[in-house]
């Protein structure tokens, strides 16, 4: 009787998961377990380990003091110094900058007037290792046994809090260093103020990447000071303030409380009094609870995507991208919503969140469509945070950085992430302003697009990496007529449908390359495939002829043809992946990494070739070296990341594979199917969820057989945006057999 009973209750709860579309949430389980917040700060991830919120403004971390490329974000896994802890922090770039507010507790006497020309000089810098180490969403802590002292940090949304266990009782002692700086930043003016005896506030304005920086803080210690020094140019300051272009400070402490000091750092870009508001969002001085409030964040944040396996490593590599993707775009405005824009004014960011930290050549592959599935409150944030860009600069971003316009990398890729969020219904912006921002960053007279439009393509002689830019505006011109079309504006949609097309003409048949043409009309030569240049004389971004050529995902059935239909498309494309991985030139790009064959999954140009098979009516191709990426491309290692993490891209593109899809183009609203890696994911996007399970699944049963959705089978390797918003159950039936595949 119990079993009849057990079996009608299933069919139940079957039949009303078929009648509304959605399906039975997986059990909320504790996934911040299987984050290893250390997973890419070793190999070129450039990821930090320390603490922050999903989109958090603040993010405490170790700085090793070590300048190059592999510490870009301040932290390699392969070092053994920490010279302090600053609040602000890149994940994965190729380009440091940030690293701001450095402080750093110790016991004994240092003399912070002492000139400090590297990181040997720097009094106050501790070894460590990594057993002594530990991180968790929303945590960090460290032993330095050179200062004596355990540090643990854990953050709000801006406001980070610090704490310190001495060894012994006795002096404590705090230095805070706006002198530090990483890679091409330089601190221009800093200010410190001791308001009183347990409050501190300063300025740190500099100079890199990000070309006007300025941030405000303020500093609450737990405990009263009993004496400090203010330092600038290597001279102590007889004061209260100091202002000058290196100001240090050495806060000291009585101990008479015990062994333990904490402090509260809060930031602003607008003000000294946005800092100081944001002192009050943490409004307790027991750190335990505000690491729990942390982690609780997290654990919401992460259990929007449910996967259920038995392997546990799959489990740390999926949770940790997912992490991964998360950090940014960081929150801007401050506690009382104001921010400095790039016009260098103070704005107000009035009804929305002001976020910064736009990666953009990299995040509108598959970052910013995984936050319409997973984050759209946020989206509308990101919008409007990229039409007050516009606003106040009069162009959308193309990388944005704390205010500023760094003009990194090609294209102007803001319209892909403003059109996908319009077709997608998502809410809380001008969508006829943002049409009007998005046709005026493609009629641009500045980085090629003068030239577009004169040519009709971009000559390889009149500009630099033409080919890359020339094909990444054809997509993002489509992306702008598409609008125009739904809008109702017919010539704006024919212009921009006629530029969109614009990638055919770099195409050679004769190579079956995408190749620099010059402004006579002619090839540019010699020409060699393989061939990379890093920014100079190149025709290419960060790659060569094999990894961009592809690029045309607004109409990939066009590329098909010009390559010689579905059967020459995928021998082509076979080749890609079996060829070697010598990589010609004087200036090869260190970006091209993660390489199989010619495919270089390192960097984000090659991201969606693995899923072109499928539009060559070749799935099983796609399932095959999808699969392969994933295995080899990501471990759960300090190395587990091929390439620069890139503020979440390529985190992203696992967290899409491993569920079995992903964008393609990433604007049309259409994923392309792969080949699932877990048992049962579950998507849980407010009143409904989306399931996707992959019957007898495992490392041998890469291959799909079937594919039903709500019980219909699907005869395309593709499912829409809408069909996964509506909630629902997509089932994949795997085999071992390429024959049995669909």
């Amino acid at each position: 009787m119990k079993n009849i009973s057990k079996i009608y209750f299933t069919l139940c709860i079957a039949f009303i998961a078929s009648c509304t579309n959605t399906v039975p949430p997986a059990e909320k389980a504790n996934l911040t377990q299987f984050v290893d917040p250390f997973i890419g700060t070793g190999g070129h991830g450039h990821t930090f380990p320390g603490a922050s919120l999903p989109f958090g403004m603040v993010q405490p971390s170790p700085n090793n003091g070590t300048n190059g490329w592999d510490w870009c974000s301040g932290y390699h896994y392969s070092d053994s110094i920490i010279v302090g802890f600053s609040q602000t922090h890149l994940s994965g770039t190729g380009i440091g900058d940030l690293a701001d507010i450095l402080i750093m507790p110790l016991a004994r006497e240092v003399d912070l007037a002492k000139p400090m020309q590297n990181r040997e000089d720097i009094t106050y810098r501790s070894a460590y290792n990594h057993d002594i180490e530990k991180a968790v969403p929303g945590f960090y802590s460290v032993y330095l046994p050179d200062n004596e002292v355990k540090v643990s940090l854990t953050a709000g949304l801006r406001c980070a809090m610090h704490k310190y266990e001495f060894d012994n009782d006795g002096k404590q002692r705090v230095v805070l260093d706006l002198a530090h700086a990483i890679n091409w930043d330089k601190p221009m003016q800093t200010e410190i103020q001791v308001l009183d005896d347990s409050t501190i506030t300063g300025l740190r304005y500099s100079k890199g990447w990000a070309t006007d920086q300025r941030l405000h803080f303020a500093i609450r210690f737990s405990e009263p000071l009993s004496t400090f020094q203010l330092v600038d140019k290597d001279s102590l300051v007889n004061s209260s303030s100091v202002v000058g272009s290196t100001s240090k400070a050495l806060f000291e402490f009585s101990g008479s409380s015990g062994n333990t000091l904490k402090l509260k750092v809060a930031l602003s870009s607008a003000n000294r009094q946005g800092a100081l508001s944001a002192l009050e969002e943490i409004q307790t001085w027991n750190f335990d609870a505000v690491k729990k409030r942390a982690s609780s964040a997290w654990e919401d944040q992460l259990s929007k995507i449910v996967v259920e396996s038995s392997d546990e490593k799959l489990k740390r590599i999926f949770y940790t991208a997912l992490y991964h993707t998360q950090l940014a775009p960081m929150t801007y405005s401050d506690a009382n919503g104001n921010y400095k824009g790039v016009d260098g004014a103070i704005h107000q960011s009035d009804g929305y969140t002001k976020h910064t930290i736009f990666s953009l050549w990299d995040t509108f592959r598959a970052a910013h469509p995984l936050y319409t599935i997973i984050n759209e409150p946020q989206v509308g944030d990101f919008v409007n945070s990229m039409l007050a860009h516009y606003d106040e600069s009069g162009l959308l971003p193309v990388w944005e950085l704390a205010g500023n316009e760094t003009n990194t990398m090609t294209g102007y890729h803001a319209v892909p992430v403003i059109v996908d969020a319009i077709f997608k219904g998502i809410e809380g912006f001008d969508v006829e302003k943002a049409y009007q921002a998005i046709k005026t960053s493609g009629m641009q007279d500045i980085r090629g697009v003068n030239f577009l439009k004169e040519y009709g393509y971009i000559p390889a002689d009149l500009e630099n990496e033409s080919v890359t830019k020339n094909l990444e505006y054809a997509f993002d011109d489509w992306c702008i007529a598409q609008t125009a079309k739904k809008l109702g504006k017919q010539e704006d949609y024919k212009y921009f449908s006629e530029r969109a097309m614009s990638y055919k003409k770099l195409y050679d048949p004769e190579t079956k390359f995408m190749r620099g043409k010059l402004s006579d009309g002619s090839w540019k030569t010699p020409f060699d495939p393989k061939y990379s240049a890093h920014r100079v004389g190149a025709e290419y971004t960060e790659g060569n002829a094999w990894q961009h050529s592809w690029f045309v995902p607004h109409d990939v059935p066009g590329l098909i043809e010009l390559m010689g239909g579905n059967d020459a498309f995928a021998t082509h494309l076979d080749s890609l992946f079996n060829q070697d991985s010598n990589i010609t030139g004087d200036n090869v790009s260190a970006d091209i990494s993660g390489l199989i064959g010619q495919y270089a999954h390192g960097n984000e140009p090659s991201h969606h070739i693995a899923y072109l098979y499928n539009y060559a009516g070749k799935p099983w191709k796609t399932q095959e070296m999808t699969r392969k990426i994933m295995k080899t491309m990501y471990n759960d290692q300090p190395d587990g990341l091929s390439g620069n993490e890139d503020c979440g891209q390529m985190s992203a593109w696992y967290v899409f594979s491993a569920l079995g899809f992903y964008p393609v183009n990433p604007a049309n609203g259409i994923y392309q199917l792969g080949s699932p890696l877990f048992d049962r994911a579950t998507i849980n996007m407010g009143k409904v969820s989306f399931v996707i399970e992959a019957n007898n699944v495992s490392e041998e049963n890469k291959y799909v057989k079937s594919v039903s959705l709500n019980g219909k089978v699907l005869n395309e390797n593709q499912i829409t945006h809408q069909q996964l918003m509506d909630g629902g159950l997509l089932v994949f039936e795997m085999t071992n057999n390429q024959a049995e595949s669909r």
